[in-house]
This record gives C-alpha cells, sequence and structure tokens, in this order.
C-alpha cells in the first residue's frame, strides 16, 4: 500500500515552524500575511490561512483582531523528540537565559541514593558530579534541577562550564557525544523550599521530569531530576497516523495508593 504524504498544509506547517525556531521570527515579531506565505511557498491562499490557523491553535502564534499575526511568547516550548539545550530555547523564544548555580561538587555516588547508583551503573565508592541549578528566563526563575553526572567522563568540569549550557560544555567542551536520554514526565505540586526558589506559592502545579543521559553505546551519563513550573512551560508533539496498539511507553500510576 503507498503511504500517503502529509497535507500541504502540514508541510507548509513544519516549514513555517522552522521560520521561527531557525531564528528569522521571534517572540514579538509580526508574522507574514497570508498573502506573503502563499507567495513565498507557493501555495494557495486558503493552505496559508489553514497553516497559519493552525499554528495559532497550537499556541506559536498569536493572532491580534485589526493588527495582524504575531510569533507568541510567554512560554517555553518543551521538545519532547530531541535533548535542546534551555539557553537556546530560551533564546529562541525572545528570552534572555541566565543560571544560577545553587551547588556544584563531587560527592561519592554511595550519597545519591540507590536509584541514582542503578540508574548511572556505578559502584558505591564511584564519584559524581552533583549539580543544582536555577534556570531563569528574563530573570525569571522557571526551571529547578538537580543532576549527578559521572565524574570520570567529564575530567575538568567546573563550575563556572555549569553557568551557561551544560550540553555545551560536554558535547563542545568536553568532546562528548552524547547520543540522548530516557525520561519520565509526572505531574507534581511544587512545594516549601522548591517553590521558593521558583518564586511560586506553595503547591503551586509543576512538571516534574527524571531523565537519565546516555553517552553513545548506551552508557550512562547522567541522572536528573528536574522541575519545570507550570505556567511557564507547554508541552508540543506531532502524532503520526493511528496505528495498531504496542506496548505503552507510560505507566498508569495506581491512584489508589497515591497519598492524599
Amino acid at each position: 500500500m503507498t503511504r500517503l504524504k502529509n497535507p500541504i498544509y502540514c508541510q507548509l506547517n513544519d516549514k513555517l515552524r522552522e521560520l521561527i525556531r531557525g531564528g528569522e521570527f521571534k517572540a514579538g515579531d509580526k508574522f507574514p500575511a497570508e498573502r506573503e506565505i502563499g507567495e513565498r511557498f507557493g501555495v494557495s491562499r486558503v493552505t496559508a490561512n489553514k497553516a497559519v490557523s493552525h499554528l495559532v491553535a497550537e499556541g506559536v502564534l498569536e493572532f491580534k483582531k485589526g493588527v495582524g499575526t504575531f510569533v507568541r511568547g510567554g512560554v517555553l516550548d518543551y521538545d519532547l523528540a530531541a535533548l535542546v539545550s534551555f539557553t537556546d530555547k530560551a533564546r529562541s523564544a525572545g528570552k534572555e537565559p541566565s543560571t544560577r548555580v545553587l551547588r556544584f561538587g563531587t560527592v561519592p555516588a554511595a550519597q545519591a541514593g540507590a536509584e541514582t547508583l542503578g540508574a548511572l551503573r556505578v559502584q558505591p565508592h564511584d564519584q559524581l558530579y552533583y549539580v543544582e541549578r536555577l534556570r531563569l528566563a528574563d530573570r525569571v526563575p522557571v526551571i529547578l534541577e538537580r543532576r549527578h553526572i559521572v565524574a570520570r567522563f567529564c575530567t575538568g568540569l567546573d563550575k563556572e562550564a555549569v553557568k551557561g549550557s551544560l550540553y555545551a560544555a560536554l558535547t563542545q567542551g568536553l568532546k562528548l557525544e552524547v547520543a540522548g536520554a530516557d525520561e519520565v514526565i509526572r505531574a507534581v505540586a511544587i512545594r516549601d523550599a522548591d517553590a521558593r526558589l521558583l518564586q511560586i506559592p506553595n503547591g503551586t502545579a509543576g512538571l516534574l521530569v527524571t531523565s537519565v543521559g546516555y553517552l553513545s553505546g548506551g552508557v550512562p551519563l547522567w541522572r536528573e531530576l528536574t522541575l519545570y513550573r507550570g505556567d511557564a512551560y507547554e508541552f508540543h508533539n506531532r502524532l503520526g497516523p493511528i496505528q495498531a496498539a504496542r506496548p505503552a511507553a507510560g505507566v498508569l500510576l495506581d491512584l489508589s495508593r497515591t497519598k492524599r
């Protein structure tokens, strides 16, 4: 059976999204009108209108009556398909990224706990870097990150290096080949000291991302537990066509055992 191509407006959606991600249009910029889009990409105004309408519905663009369509700011897009630097993501959204390093140093793996020990496949006496960072966009704290990194792969990593993009420090500074990460995303209530650091009311809804990053060959490099402010992030993903059921990638929690 011949696989059908994505509709033209979906293909146009991808091209328009790339204009924004590539920096041609930043948050707050006025987006081209349907006529301009049609001329640039060789499509009808109807197709251009449909593509723009979908991007408005997704929250990428914002329509202002009587004024035009603008690239939306205000929230950050969490990429579900690839590892993307917070620094790059914030800048692409028209925000100025900054980092406050709360803690940095080495600890014996035994102090990191059994889950981290197992996930990183290290021995209790092995050394790990522990990095705790507050990530800010336009001086507003949006992410609280706690990460253990296997020290033997990162000789020379220092506090100065983790003030910016950690991915850049690992791949460009230390020349490591990061292959990807496994993530689990859960809704949580952010409380107490964490809420104070993120400057939100106690109990505010947020997202907890537990992640294990790998070098090429499937060698564990880091484990992190990172809190995201619920009012600062949106998760966007594009699903493919309907398929037959496969083993679930997620886990349905037993709510009867959840503390109330």
